[in-house]
C-alpha cells in the first residue's frame, strides 16, 4: 500500500469518525432538550450576595461581586430556558434575600436561598461567584462541589472542563471540593463557579465586559448541558421527578 494511499484512507477515516462524533453529540443534546422539555427539569441559579452585602469588589473599578454575578446569573437563564429547563433564581434582583438590613442578615440570606432550593427540587444548582486573592496574580475560573457528591463532582468537573477550553484561559484548574452552606443545604447536584478573581486586573477587565460574560454563560451552560447528556444522570432524575 502506497504511503500516499494509506494517508488518504487514515484521512477518511478520520472524517468518518468526526461526522460520527458531531452526530452523536448533537443527538445527545437533543435529548437533552427533549427531557428538559418532557419532565421539565428544573435548573436554580444562585446569584451570590446582594444587597448591603455586596461581597468582594474590583481591584481597579471597585464594582461590586454582587453585581456581575447578577448580570451573570441573568445571562445564564436565558441559556438554560432556550435548552428547555425552568429556571428559578434565587436573587433575581439587585436586592438581597434577608428582609431588613438588622444583625443576622447573611444567616437570613443564606437561609432563604435555601428555602428557594429545597423547594424547587431541581435537577441541578449552580451558584455564581467571584474570587478574591491577596495576590494579585492569581487569576482564573475555579468549580466547587461537595465532597461527598459523586453528581456534585461530576458537574463541577465538566462545567471546569469547559470554561479551562475558554480562549481566555490563563491557568487550567480542576474542580475541588469545598465545604460550603449553599453547597450542602440540599442533595441535588450543585456547584459554585468562582468565574474569575476581581484581585486580578486582568480578570477583572474582563469580568467587566458583556461579551466575556457571554462566553462565561456559553461555558458554564455547555458543561451542565454535558452533564445532563449522560444517560444515567437522565434516568436518575427522571426516577426522581416520577
Amino acid at each position: 500500500m502506497s504511503f500516499f494511499y494509506r494517508h488518504r484512507v487514515l484521512l477518511g477515516l478520520c472524517c468518518l469518525v468526526l461526522a460520527v462524533a458531531v452526530t452523536f453529540g448533537i443527538c445527545f443534546f437533543a435529548l437533552v432538550r427533549t427531557a428538559a422539555q418532557s419532565l421539565r427539569l428544573t435548573i436554580v441559579i444562585d446569584a451570590g450576595h446582594g444587597g448591603v452585602d455586596g461581597g468582594v469588589v474590583g481591584v481597579r473599578s471597585g464594582t461590586r461581586e454582587s453585581d456581575i454575578n447578577l448580570a451573570l446569573s441573568r445571562i445564564l437563564q436565558e441559556r438554560f430556558e432556550e435548552a428547555g429547563f425552568v429556571v428559578i433564581q434565587t436573587r433575581p434582583t439587585e436586592a438581597g434575600l434577608y428582609g431588613a438590613a438588622t444583625p443576622g442578615y447573611k444567616r437570613r440570606d443564606m437561609e432563604k436561598r435555601a428555602e428557594i432550593i429545597r423547594g424547587a427540587s431541581p435537577a441541578a444548582m449552580i451558584s455564581i461567584h467571584q474570587n478574591f486573592f491577596s495576590q494579585t496574580s492569581r487569576r482564573g475560573a475555579q468549580v466547587f462541589y461537595r465532597e461527598d457528591s459523586d453528581s456534585g463532582k461530576t458537574l463541577a468537573s465538566l462545567i471546569q472542563t469547559s470554561l479551562n477550553s475558554m480562549p481566555e484561559c490563563v491557568k487550567r484548574s480542576q474542580a475541588l471540593a469545598g465545604d460550603y452552606f449553599v453547597l450542602n443545604c440540599s442533595d441535588v447536584p450543585a456547584v459554585i463557579v468562582e468565574c474569575g478573581f476581581l484581585s486580578n486586573p486582568e480578570d477583572e477587565a474582563l469580568l467587566l465586559t458583556s461579551s466575556y460574560r457571554e462566553k462565561l454563560a456559553d461555558a458554564i451552560a455547555e458543561g451542565t448541558l454535558s452533564f445532563f447528556s449522560s444517560a444515567a444522570n437522565l434516568a436518575r432524575i427522571s426516577r426522581a421527578n416520577g
